[in-house]
């Protein structure tokens, strides 16, 4: 069986605002089968409103009586999934978890029967509100396992009648699951395959032992260019040569994230404009679909797997009736390196490979061949049909010339396809101006298009008693830290527009619902996010409940550049107007000057971006900026 990727770490957050018809286009390449990359498995981020790479992702309960099971991307791209392979496994795993789990700690385990009721809580909510069964689910993302924990958990889900959800841990390293599997015979019984995240296609004893399914449960993450389809080629294959891992799961599934966020355009393929509609097939698209299109979950791999004699490797298999499918690649070392771990040197050569069928696959007369050569563009093909390779009197024995950085499929199927749609419209940067003003009385999606929240959550709000010109508005609706995965900042911030922007003016009404300490910013050049949003630099305009203002040169409002007094309180809107033009900037708060001429030297460019002071409520409304040059 061969798995496939996972959408979290908010890599699909641009993907839901593409205009149709590209958008389905782009699922299609994903998850249709005999299509694209054809994938098995999806592996979805349960939110937990904290940094988890790329952007924070909505928890379906933000607080101990909140539930709600429309928010963020990751329903609608399973449902999206699910309605092209009814048959797609989908996986959920959390990464961070909202803070009153906690109780005041940042660890999960405090409460161990809460953490597992937020989970199974999850799982009831994907079959109840959207018809998906979630068939596997994880612990704690590349965190600390409780061994407690798991056991509650499996016990929660099979009073909820949910036997059939099956576990899978750690999601970090082969150790210490593997060992503590061993040494505890109910651990043992409830976790039913062991994940182990970027494990250089090696495992280790422990693991083995266990007799448990192995996965790379998550692998990849690499730019997506031809060294990236290199790697993704050599480790679907010797995933399984070298440790017997029966599935590998790419992070991620489609990059469709700001691309100077970290790891840009570490998906199969790149979709990140939706304002153009254009995206970008990419190689490990088709490298996928070597192996998916050729095989199913449930089909098995063969005793007979291997390395070949001057480099490079091949796995065979069968879906027990009669059906059989070889994959061969020859990556070289020089272009299939992955991100991580580092790859020990071998080397690839011109080599003549014979291969023997035997048993019952000696009477196959006929396989299909595909092929696909990477390297230097101008020789390079992508999941080409070469002609049928028949075998009518050579007793089952064929020899295939090999050249490196190569890709066979040698398969009795025949339903393989190489899909296409017309070429998708051109790269466009995100405009110049733009506007948002939030009036969206039921939106689709619980967040506003092309805001990339960096720490706390921004989503769609109506103000009941306000029947004015702010009844609809973006509110960042967390008020304690979440259990965070990465290093959330300690302001709340969401990104939107190009990095390239320099000069620039940004407009926004705000409105700080706490009084006294609440306070909220509007930013320009913002210049780092995702895991790095600690440390993002740019120029802060930020107004406080206490009646002042500030200006810093950073999120952490360390570089202070100007303060005083400003004519502002809780809980009334106001017009923050921010102005940066090559070396100055200037801030007017409802249409008149507050400051004006503070020196900006660094950066020279990055987003725009809203937030807040600290985990307070605030509502933002009638964004507008213009970047014109």
């Amino acid at each position: 069986m061969d798995g496939r990727p996972e959408g979290h770490g908010a890599t699909s957050r641009l993907l839901i605002n593409y205009p149709e018809p590209y958008r389905s286009q782009i699922l299609d390449y994903l998850f249709k089968p005999n299509f694209g990359a054809s994938l098995h498995i999806l592996k979805v981020e349960i939110g937990g409103d904290g940094q988890t790479t790329d952007g924070t992702e909505p928890s379906h309960m933000h607080y101990a009586l909140d539930e709600n099971y429309f928010r963020g991307y990751e329903w609608w791209l399973m449902k999206e999934a699910k309605k092209r392979n009814s048959n797609i496994t989908l996986m959920g795993l959390p990464w961070s978890f909202p803070g009153w789990l906690g109780k005041r700690f940042d660890w999960p385990y405090v409460n161990r029967h809460l953490t597992a009721y937020y989970i199974v809580s999850w799982i009831v909510g994907a079959k109840r509100y959207h018809d998906l069964d979630i068939d596997y689910i994880g612990i704690w993302n590349e965190r600390s396992f409780d061994i407690n924990y798991i056991k509650v958990l499996r016990r929660m889900l099979n009073y909820q009648g949910l036997e059939r959800v099956k576990i899978i841990a750690s999601d970090n390293l082969w150790e210490p699951i593997s060992a503590s599997m061993l040494l505890d015979a109910e651990l043992m019984e409830v976790i039913d395959v062991i994940g182990a995240h970027y494990p250089g296609t090696h495992t280790v004893k422990d693991a083995q032992l266990t007799k448990k399914k192995l996965w790379s449960s998550e692998d990849f993450s690499t730019l997506n260019n031809a060294m990236g389809a290199g790697c993704w080629g050599r480790i679907l294959n010797q995933n399984y040569v070298n440790g017997y891992m029966t599935s590998t799961i790419a992070w991620n599934v489609v990059a469709s994230y700001y691309e100077q966020l970290p790891y840009g355009r570490s998906g199969l393929m790149t979709a990140q404009e939706p304002w153009s509609g254009h995206y970008v097939v990419e190689a490990p698209i088709w490298i996928s679909a070597h192996t998916t299109q050729f095989t199913r979950p449930g089909w098995y791999y063969l005793k007979t797997v291997g390395h070949l004699e001057k480099g490079g490797s091949y796995v065979a298999l069968t879906d027990g009736l009669g059906n059989l499918t070889i994959i061969i690649e020859t990556m070289s070392h020089k272009h299939s390196k992955c991100i991580r771990p580092l790859l020990p040197y071998f080397n690839v050569s011109h080599q003549i490979a014979t291969f023997v069928l035997q048993g019952s696959f000696s009477e196959i007369l006929e396989l299909q061949v595909w092929y696909t050569k990477l390297g230097k563009s101008s020789e390079s093909f992508l999941f080409k049909q070469l002609d049928s390779l028949w075998l009518l009197d050579s007793s089952g024995s064929f020899t295939v010339e090999l050249q490196e950085d190569e890709l066979f499929t040698l398969t009795t199927l025949t339903t393989g396809s190489k899909g296409s749609y017309p070429p998708p419209p051109k790269s466009q940067p995100f405009p110049p101006i733009y506007t948002d003003d939030f009036n969206v009385e039921y939106p689709f999606f619980s967040e506003a298009p092309n805001f990339a929240d960096q720490t706390g959550v921004f989503e769609y709000f109506m103000n009941t008693e306000d029947p004015g010109e702010h009844r609809f508005t973006l509110r960042q609706v967390l008020n304690q830290r979440p259990i965070t995965w990465a290093a959330d900042a300690a302001s709340t911030i969401s990104i939107i527009g190009d990095y390239k922007w320099s000069n620039m003016t940004i407009t926004c009404d705000v409105y700080i619902e706490t009084p006294g300490k609440g306070g909220v910013f509007i930013a320009g050049r913002v210049n780092k996010g995702g895991i790095l949003i600690r440390s993002a630099r740019g120029i802060f305009f930020w107004i406080f409940a206490n009646g002042t203002y500030r200006v810093t040169g950073d999120l952490a409002g360390w570089l202070i550049y100007a303060v005083g007094q400003a004519e502002v309180t809780a809980q009334e809107w106001y017009t923050l107007t921010l102005t940066i033009k090559g070396h100055l900037s200037a801030g007017m708060l409802n249409g008149k000057l507050l400051w004006s001429e503070v020196p900006v030297n660094f950066p020279k460019n990055g987003w725009a971006a809203i937030g807040t002071h600290s985990f307070d409520f605030a509502q933002f409304d009638n964004f507008h900026v213009d970047a014109t040059p």
